[in-house]
């Protein structure tokens, strides 16, 4: 009924916690997984093949890119649904089960994605995007999209005139979470490998809508992705790349005489981008180097501290994962026990946090399902909170501060 096809590069840790997800959404489903790596210099190989026996792993010899990845990965696939997963995701137990339903529900529904949300609880606006017409663009890369996030001219990027708690179509799906019906792929095809990286998932939406397919925005899922940590930041590096991808997409689907408008009304854009992408730069980094010195005053010799939550046997579990990595030599583990976590005290545990300055936890999975820890974290909604994830017994923590080698 599903193949999940994921691409992965050096984010094992993440990946790892993926899968286990993946396994427990998909306990009531007849799936597949398949996982194309490309070519990781993390050790990937060694630490996954053998605690993922049923996944199916493809070890690249070179990065091909995430086109070509999930295309080798969509030959090798036989499910009736396709989904296009990130690795730096987490995905509750009955996300699969509704996401199929709805597309079944929905017989023009060529595709659909799902509400997405940081580790630090906040929507993530790419969950649901317009095509990038060229004035769209402008205002997306210039930031006047941030000035007025509801409007539905300078916002259109992120469609921020749209409930984010509503069912909506949408023109682009974001390829952190993709799940297409195999006809429509049939029809399709799959993701153009003109597109090494970016702006793939914005040309295979255009391609379902132009076939009479109808893209989707579902919230009744939402989704934890770590955003940035199978991609590169959003720097000017990133904005170079985003900007030949949507030049790519330009003189594929605008035509000539628009595609160049498009291109000049980008570079405009990119070099606004990159005038005030360097002096914010140059502030925080000043910023930075006080802050660090400050703290360096304040908190010499003090530990970093770690809160737990879970049960006893998953707080014995990271205790010894953190103890083995780097940061674990100046950690200071405690256990928040699961009977004071349940649902519905979620506003205690933000107490908590604010009145010990914690700004560092590790939410485990045992009793405590990935719905529950993805609903937990929306709820804490808490900016700077560094957030690991580990599900019981697997090897490792997903997060920042604890795959420090």
């Amino acid at each position: 009924m599903l193949s999940v096809i994921i691409v992965n590069y050096n984010v094992k840790y993440f990946l790892e916690q993926c899968l286990y997800s993946v396994y427990k959404a998909g306990k009531h489903i007849n799936m597949e997984v398949i996982v194309v790596d490309n070519h990781s210099a993390d050790g990937s190989r060694d630490y996954l093949e053998e605690a993922f026996t049923q996944v199916q792993f493809y070890w690249l010899s070179e990065n091909l890119g995430f086109a070509k990845a999930c295309n080798l990965g969509l030959m090798h696939s036989k499910g009736e649904h396709i989904l296009f997963l990130n690795p730096d995701t987490i995905v509750g137990e009955d996300c699969f089960e509704k996401c199929i339903d709805f597309l079944k529900s929905h017989p023009q529904a060529g595709a659909l994605g799902v509400r997405m949300i940081n580790e630090s609880g906040h929507f993530l606006k790419e969950s649901k995007r317009a095509f990038p017409s060229p004035a769209t663009s402008f205002f997306k890369l210039t930031g006047v999209a941030r000035l007025f996030p509801h409007s539905g001219t300078f916002a259109k990027y992120y469609l921020g005139n749209l409930s984010e708690h509503q069912v909506h179509e949408a023109d682009v799906l974001a390829g952190a979470f993709m799940m297409i019906k195999k006809a429509v792929l049939d029809i399709t095809g799959g993701f153009d490998e003109a597109f090494f990286m970016y702006g793939e998932d914005i040309d295979l939406s255009y391609r379902i809508q132009m076939k009479g397919y109808r893209n989707y925005y579902y919230p009744g899922v939402t989704i934890l992705h770590f955003k940035g940590k199978s991609t590169p930041q959003k720097n000017i590096r990133f904005v170079r790349i985003f900007y030949q991808a949507m030049r790519v997409f330009a003189n594929k689907h605008y035509g000539t005489r628009s595609g160049v408008l498009y291109n000049v009304c980008i570079q405009v854009a990119i070099w606004m981008r990159a005038a005030i992408a360097g002096l914010l730069y140059w502030i925080k980094n000043n910023a930075n180097i006080v802050k660090k010195q400050f703290n360096k005053i304040q908190n010499q010799g003090s530990p970093i501290r770690v809160l737990v939550i879970g049960e006893e046997e998953d707080y014995k579990e990271v205790l010894a994962l953190i103890n083995n990595t780097n940061s674990g030599k100046n950690c200071q583990t405690d256990l928040l026990p699961m009977e004071q976590n349940t649902a519905g005290n979620h506003s205690n545990m933000a107490v908590i946090l604010k009145k010990d300055n914690i700004k560092n936890i590790v939410i485990c999975e045992g009793k405590y399902a990935f719905g529950e820890i993805i609903r937990l974290l929306e709820r804490l909604n808490s900016t700077g909170i560094t957030v690991g994830i580990h599900a019981r017994g697997s090897k490792g923590i997903a997060g920042e501060l604890f795959m420090r080698q």
